[in-house]
């Protein structure tokens, strides 16, 4: 049976394996923090009323998303959970897309049926987001099947989070993909928490990627909170669905720094010296001062990216509010096909 791997993270970014270029570091780093400034607008339009629905925000977790799909192609699929923002951003979801979809607009990706849980952009391989816990996994392995079967070398990721794993689509649909050898990464978010129930009270193992022995497949435990952690345990993933070799479950353990869904409370199930604990370790700036102490890129490089991307977040905010709601006239739109 396989092993479980453990990166932990590195005073030296370069021990976690051979570093990405410049320029696969600075996307790495523009990609998160388009997510993050993303994010922070969508949060404080919550505040302000301009969402009518709810809002799971991503904030803390950004180097999972940014890691994972910096590795995969436009036609590979992914499948989401309700804190979904952060993949769909990472895949290639525009900022204007997003937002538009949450304000409830016609031009988000949903075109404004959705909202924040159901973003769907096939264009992108951005499957579908779903409130329902651990059906991702079951269709990333439909997903690995159908490529299988059309002889391709696309990969179907699942995201979920680790209040997922006691659900019984998490061993069907691993037990499924590693029979069957698939090409499907599953990819564990492992944010402590299950809405407000500690994950440590929910199972006696807390040691997901250790599950990955039962079933026959790689179980790598990764840093998600380091973004190079997860990049590199991601590429392995990818290369060896491509080429064949079957799926990989990915822990990535990480913390959400923000309340379940934004209007919920954030604290009597865990403590404030735990949160502030988890901030000092926050991914962005982690990463930051990492290349910029080894010597890979440079202060004005990546101020430059925070600029374009204050400037990416602030017009889409401005697209979503001034963009036009839905026709109601519309509304029985896309229900059934007209094939």
């Amino acid at each position: 049976m396989e092993s479980t791997t453990t990166h932990a993270l590195s005073d030296n970014p370069g021990e976690l394996g051979t570093l990405p270029d410049k320029q696969v570091l600075l996307a790495l780093y523009r990609t998160m923090v388009v997510i993050r400034r993303t994010e922070e607008q969508l949060a404080k339009a919550y505040l302000s009323g301009l969402i009518h629905g709810a809002c799971h925000t991503y904030i803390g977790e950004e180097a999972v998303a940014t890691g994972v799909c910096a590795h995969l192609r436009i036609d590979d699929a992914i499948f989401s959970t309700h804190r979904g923002h952060g993949h769909a951003l990472a895949k290639g979801v525009t900022p204007r897309e997003l937002m538009a979809e949450l304000f409830g607009r016609v031009t988000g990706c949903s075109h404004g049926r959705g909202g924040s849980m159901h973003l769907f952009a096939p264009e992108v391989g951005l499957m579908g987001t779903s409130g329902i816990v651990g059906p991702s996994m079951l269709m990333a392995a439909g997903a690995g099947y159908s490529f299988k079967l059309l002889k391709t070398d696309r990969v179907g990721v699942a995201f979920f989070g680790d209040g997922a794993v006691n659900n019984g689509a998490f061993h069907e649909g691993i037990n499924m993909a590693s029979i069957w050898d698939l090409p499907v990464i599953f990819v564990c978010e492992n944010n402590m928490y299950a809405t407000e129930v500690p994950f440590a009270s929910a199972t006696r193992n807390t040691d997901v990627a250790a599950r990955g022995a039962i079933y026959g497949l790689p179980g790598i435990a990764v840093d998600g909170n380091d973004v190079l952690a997860v990049w590199h345990a991601a590429a392995e993933a990818v290369r060896r669905a491509r080429a064949g070799e079957g799926p990989t479950l990915l822990e990535c353990r990480t913390y959400r720094t923000r309340s379940h869904s934004e209007g919920m409370r954030d604290a009597g199930y865990r403590t404030r010296e735990e949160v502030d604990e988890w901030r000092t370790r926050d991914p962005i700036t982690t990463f930051r001062r990492h290349v910029l102490a080894d010597g890979h890129v440079i202060t004005d490089e990546l101020a430059r990216i925070d600029a374009e991307v204050e400037e990416l977040a602030t017009d889409a905010l401005a697209f979503a509010q001034n963009s036009p709601w839905p026709d109601p006239a519309t509304a029985a739109d896309h229900i059934f096909s007209a094939k």
